[in-house]
């Protein structure tokens, strides 16, 4: 199966590379250098002359609450234009499979959790990173529309909840919440500094899951594209507080410092946990735990610690 992946270089790009199911598939993996989504003649072209049989697309600009409050119209503009660019080129072409990776910051702000499918559009988004929001959400509807228009087409969207995992970012403006933490402990520990301060109170809620877990629900995607829902949600269906994270991670590093907490500071969401039920039943269960997942993160972290800097 040829299957092209959009952001191959990012964490979840790679970690379907490093899926065994999937890399015994052929695969088209351009660097951003080789095609720019941002440009609709050059990814036409590309997918005109290579022809996938499945386009993933993963790529994308992305950031932590910081990044989304200092730059929203950098966040929206780019991931909306890639994005229309992708789906369009391969409607276009008459690609008949397009796997759509959304994010579950695209549901409205103050809806009821754990968050369903159909809430997309339902409310306003959080305002901290509403333009990465709108943008994701407007792909979403754009792979819907392209389904009920056209006859054939199996245009269908992930919604992960937030990752974490092997290549992914640990720079300070750039990184979302757990590599954040885990490179702030770190080096908190190396320099023996005894206080962290946490962003907030520390008792909003997230959900994270590990980048390999949602690598292999991806394989099963493919494995079973037809059975897989338009839009579904991928995630663990349990969550934890911030000060929750930061005494994991803790532990895992081994740091014995203490946590105060800097209430002047924006803390996005009061809670974003998503419903899987779909996922459960398209018989998908994530196999890592937060402790297994911090614990390979951090190893990761250390042997590319002089790369990741």
């Amino acid at each position: 199966m040829k299957i092209y992946i959009t952001g191959a270089s990012g964490m979840v790009g790679r970690n379907l590379q490093e899926n065994v199911y999937i890399s015994k598939q052929e695969l088209l993996t351009p660097s951003s250098v080789e095609l720019n989504l941002l440009n609709y003649d050059a990814v036409y072209n590309f997918i005109k002359q290579n022809k996938p049989d499945l386009i993933i697309h993963t790529a994308g600009k992305v950031g932590g609450i910081q990044a989304n409050i200092c730059a929203p119209y950098d966040f929206y503009t780019e991931n909306i234009i890639m994005g229309v660019n992708l789906v369009r080129a391969a409607k276009e072409i008459g690609i008949k499979q397009f796997l759509n990776l959304s994010s579950s910051c695209s549901y409205p702000c103050n809806a009821h959790n754990p968050l369903r499918e159909d809430i997309v559009f339902e409310g306003k988004m959080e305002p901290t990173n509403e333009g990465y929001a709108i943008a994701k959400a407007s792909i979403l509807k754009m792979c819907e529309y392209v389904n009920s228009q056209f006859s054939g087409y199996s245009y269908k969207t992930l919604i992960p909840c937030n990752l974490y995992g092997r290549w992914d970012k640990f720079g300070e403006k750039k990184s979302h919440m757990v590599p954040a933490i885990i490179k702030k402990i770190h080096n908190a520990k190396i320099n023996n500094i005894k206080n962290i301060d946490i962003w907030g109170s520390g008792n909003v809620k997230r959900e994270f899951m590990y980048a390999a877990d949602l690598a292999n629900l991806i394989e099963l995607a493919i494995q079973n594209f037809e059975k897989l829902p338009d839009k579904m949600n991928v995630g663990l269906g349990y969550d934890y507080t911030v000060n929750e994270y930061y005494k994991t991670i803790a532990q895992i590093i081994g740091y014995e410092g203490d946590f105060s907490h800097d209430l002047t500071k924006p803390e996005g969401m009061t809670q974003k946990l998503l419903d899987i039920s779909k996922q459960t039943q398209f018989g998908f269960q994530p196999k890592f735990s937060l402790e297994e997942g911090v614990k390979l993160t951090y190893e990761f972290y250390l042997e590319h610690i002089g790369e990741l800097r």
